[in-house]
């Protein structure tokens, strides 16, 4: 029978919640640190037990002594959310509680730490797949409300340069043609991704090496395009055509990103119990398109994916937006990290039922 009263059932208890819990004295030392806590911040509670632990576990400020002190001097709880904390060379995102302690001894107080980051990626992917769906909708009405005037302009330019007899007057007449032609062509591309995918069993890979054969041809000597391939990743159902069209626009993007110089990195990987918007994957492939640029502006990333957005003088802002637009189409989702020298653009594609249950393909055939 369990001892309710013994103090290692508790530290049981604690033990197994998924939220790390640590336990410090009135002089801010570690007293005690639940196994989730040295999961999550990937150190030892015998290492840091006894000594000012916040300093390591925070390394950044992000939580200080003062702040905790004033949480046992005032006998109000604090909490902090999203907190990035780097340990062992990555990045956890967490909402921490401090919390007073109070005894018949001394004070302490009772951190209470809880890991977000697939709560943020989820709430992201479902804002992303909303956002894409209104500007969708808002640029295909406004798109069709151009095309009709947009042909009866050309149709009278053609009719007028019949007429004119001058080649000084038909030149207008011609520059009119070439415009409606190009906006013409722009508002096809916009409506291009409604097309159904017309999907097919295929090998990722050979996708991305024919999108790489591309890009390569176009790259200057000094750029490399590195693959880092995941060969027991199985076929999948996709338009073969459409992925190639959203997954060139990134990998252009980059190699306008690096320049004259630099590297491009495409990595796939399986991802298992993935979310993507609202449904919930088993397995799904996750392909990475990394850049050694100068990173996105800050101002933009927000907006990276609405159309018109582009921080290129010459760029239409139409790539990304066409890239996320095909990928949805394929139940799947384009996210973006950056900063100076390294952006990484995810591919997220769940993989149909009809995959998961086959078993993983040798090699890139």
């Amino acid at each position: 029978m369990v001892d309710l009263r013994s103090a290692s059932f508790y530290r049981r208890i604690l033990d197994h919640l998924v939220d790390a819990v640590l336990v410090f004295d009135d002089r801010l030392r570690l007293i005690y640190m639940s196994s989730s806590a040295e999961m999550m911040f990937g150190v030892s509670a015998r290492a840091l037990k006894g000594s000012e632990a916040l300093a390591t576990l925070f390394p950044e400020g992000q939580l200080t002594g003062e702040e905790c002190r004033h949480v046992v001097d005032s006998g109000i709880l604090l909490t902090k959310r999203n907190l990035v904390v780097t340990q062992l060379h990555r990045s956890i995102t967490v909402n921490v509680t401090v919390t007073p302690l109070f005894d018949d001894k001394k004070p302490g107080v009772l951190l209470q730490v809880q890991q977000v980051d697939r709560h943020l990626r989820i709430s992201m992917g479902e804002q992303l797949l909303a956002q894409q769906n209104a500007a969708k909708m808002l640029l295909r009405g406004l798109a069709h409300e151009i095309k009709n005037p947009l042909g009866g302009l050309r149709g009278a330019a053609q009719l007028l340069d019949r007429e004119l007899g001058e080649d000084e007057l038909r030149e207008y007449t011609s520059i009119i043609i070439e415009e409606s032609d190009r906006l013409q062509s722009l508002l096809d591309r916009m409506l291009a991704p409604n097309k159904p995918p017309r999907k097919s069993r295929l090998n990722i890979h050979r996708v991305l090496e024919r999108i790489r054969q591309l890009v390569q041809a176009e790259a200057p000597p000094a750029v490399s395009i590195v693959r880092d391939y995941d060969p027991s990743i199985p076929d999948i159902l996709g338009d073969r055509d459409q992925l190639i069209q959203a997954m060139l626009n990134i990998v252009r993007n980059a190699l306008q990103a690096v320049g004259k110089k630099g590297e491009i990195i495409l990595k796939t990987r399986i991802h298992r119990q993935v979310t993507i918007g609202t449904r919930r994957s088993r397995l799904a492939i996750r392909i990475d398109i990394a850049d050694s640029g100068p990173g996105i502006d800050p101002e933009l990333m927000n907006q990276i994916f609405y159309p018109m957005v582009t921080g290129r003088a010459e760029g239409t802002g139409l790539g990304l937006s066409i890239a996320q637009s095909l990928i949805n189409q394929h139940g799947g989702l384009v996210e973006c990290s950056s900063s100076p020298g390294c952006t990484v653009f995810s591919i997220f594609l769940p993989l149909e039922k009809e995959n998961e249950e086959r078993s993983p393909s040798v090699g890139s055939r």
